[in-house]
């Protein structure tokens, strides 16, 4: 059985990636008409996407993981039920884009929970990833080409919710496009790429059209990293390809090679 999962994982990567989405290309319905084409793209192109997503909007907007946590000062004294309703804010996410898909007669199944096979150890709030059955991602690609899955979370060995860190849907995109041995993982940004600097302080900033991975890490030290520098690291170890791009066009982004 295990032998057959492997064979079914070699073929189906060669024609599957991963698309990771974030809060600003989440945050309304006109942004995610752009996730919405950047998906219909990589089904033309890859035939399957697995669609990876983050919370809508950031701060203070309603379903920010920042938000949800600010509802009630008690949650300082659960972790447990702190990750639970973090996690809700991927969830809303989640409906909403497979909504939206379906609208724009795109098939999807969003897989959540037990069911994304992503299983966690370690704290609430800074989990890790322990290990991930693609059996049901697989299986669902073969009913529909499109499968969502909430990003930031995991369970745990008694079944409960567990988030895995600030960042951390990058971390489960990678997770996953190593699981599923996809051909790459795609970020999408507000900015074109990966640029020479922080186009926020200066207009000399320049995209860059490829990297290592190494060259990558010593630019996540940084507030605001454009990819969280633990899943960089992941993407080291397991020889993972990366491309970030622009969310709001179609020009070429950064490759990142392991």
């Amino acid at each position: 059985m295990k032998e057959m999962q492997r064979t079914t994982r070699r073929k189906l990567g060669a024609r599957m990636i991963v698309q990771k989405f974030g809060g600003v290309a989440m945050k309304d319905k006109q942004t995610r008409k752009n996730c919405i084409g950047h998906i219909k793209s990589g089904l033309e192109n890859h035939q399957n996407v697995v669609v990876v997503v983050s919370a809508i909007g950031r701060g203070d907007e309603p379903y920010s993981t920042d938000r949800l946590l600010r509802l009630t000062d008690a949650f300082n004294y659960s972790k447990a039920a702190s990750d639970l309703a973090a996690s809700c804010g991927e969830l809303i996410a989640s409906a909403i884009l497979s909504a939206e898909l379906e609208e724009a007669g795109i098939p999807n199944r969003i897989l959540h929970g037990i069911q994304a096979g992503i299983w966690t150890s370690g704290d609430f709030g800074d989990g890790t990833i322990s290990d991930i059955d693609p059996t049901m991602i697989v299986d669902s690609l073969r009913e529909s080409g499109c499968v969502i899955i909430p990003g930031f979370q995991g369970i745990n060995e008694f079944g409960q919710v567990m988030t895995i860190g600030r960042g951390g849907s990058d971390l489960t995109a990678i997770a996953l496009g190593g699981a599923l041995r996809a051909s790459h993982v795609e970020f999408f940004k507000d900015v074109p790429g990966v640029m020479t600097s922080d186009p926020r302080f200066g207009k000399n900033a320049k995209k860059l059209d490829s990297m290592s991975i190494h060259q990558l890490l010593p630019l996540l030290e940084t507030d605001h990293p454009v990819i969280q520098k633990r899943a960089a690291i992941y993407a080291m170890k397991k020889a993972i390809p990366l491309y970030v791009r622009g969310i709001a066009t179609d020009e070429k982004g950064t490759w990142i090679l392991p």
